[in-house]
């Protein structure tokens, strides 16, 4: 194979994985949002005495300990998607550079 389709290849390659992270990043922001909701309403549910919860588009009242516990779980498993979407962002970002690194010393060694 040619030096030349090698590096096209890579750079294929390398198109994708900035796809990829973008769709990471998207993600790992969309988590981060929820995450914000829960911990507001979270903070929101410790200073009120009475709780709500929405239910097929009204709400409905529920017990408070019940609704702590449910958000408290939600917040766990946002935590747990970020964590995992950084790994995956920090994984990306690695193989990105690598390729980087070896298309640039083609470009470099065909000059």
């Amino acid at each position: 194979m040619s030096s030349d389709k090698e590096s096209e290849e890579r750079i294929q390659q390398l198109t994708l994985l900035e796809q990829n992270l973008q769709n990471t990043a998207l993600q790992k922001q969309n988590f981060h949002l929820q995450l914000l909701e829960v911990e507001a309403a979270m903070k929101e549910l410790e200073q009120s005495s009475e709780a709500y919860k929405i239910v097929a588009n009204i709400m409905v009242k529920g017990d408070k300990a019940e609704l702590k516990k449910e958000l408290s779980e939600k917040k766990e498993m946002l935590d747990l998607r970020i964590k995992s979407l950084e790994k995956q962002e920090t994984k990306l970002r690695e193989r990105a550079s690598e390729i980087q690194q070896e298309v640039l010393g083609r470009i470099e060694k065909s000059k």
